[in-house]
């Protein structure tokens, strides 16, 4: 093969490639915004749109100009098709969130977001949202260690502590929680042994 046709394959392919991955780039993405002052209306409305084939994408608390002190939720149409199922826990003691955390934990539920804000019934919460794909052929099971104080002085000593027993940071909210006051809130896992 000539010079001149290799490099006009070489061209070729790189038109292909490019015109490949732009037409991946211009893919549409769909979008939901859910929205609501009570926690568990949330998680209902989660799974209606897990069910429409929406997957979670990110959450925060705090106060919306119509809602007043909400729980917003973006989710995204899901490209992979896959389905999913949804669990939001509320909690503004530190005992109550480490038993949701880790009930959520050995059903197979990983954890995705947090926020804090101030519900309607149960004043400043932290909101944990885990997420699990339904059908999964396997179960994958963590162990969820909650960890909170305010000083980050002391959550550096107890994040260290935490590395070194194989414990992954996946989550941190700042804010005046029930929980102690103003804290800083962690959420760390490892796979279940």
């Amino acid at each position: 093969m000539s010079v001149r046709n290799r490099a006009a394959r070489v061209f070729a392919a790189v038109v292909m490639a490019l015109t490949l991955s732009s037409a991946a780039f211009a893919q549409k993405i769909e979008y939901q915004v859910l929205s609501t002052s009570r926690t568990s209306t949330m998680e209902k409305d989660m799974q209606a749109a897990a069910a429409a084939g929406f997957r979670f994408a990110g959450v925060m608390g705090g106060n919306t100009a119509i809602g007043g002190a909400e729980v917003v939720v973006i989710m995204t149409k899901d490209v992979e098709r896959l389905a999913y199922e949804y669990r939001l826990l509320a909690a503004n003691k530190t005992s109550t969130m480490q038993k949701e955390l880790q009930a959520a934990g050995n059903a197979g539920f990983a954890f995705m977001g947090q926020t804090v804000f101030k519900s309607g019934f149960g004043g400043q919460e932290v909101v944990v949202i885990l997420e699990r794909q339904k059908n999964a052929k396997e179960l994958v099971q963590f162990e969820y260690l909650l960890l909170a104080t305010n000083k980050t002085s002391t959550m550096q000593k107890e994040l260290t502590q935490a590395g070194e027993q194989g414990f992954e940071f996946v989550g941190v909210t700042v804010g005046k929680t029930a929980m102690g006051g103003d804290e800083v809130v962690s959420i760390l896992r490892r796979k279940a042994r």
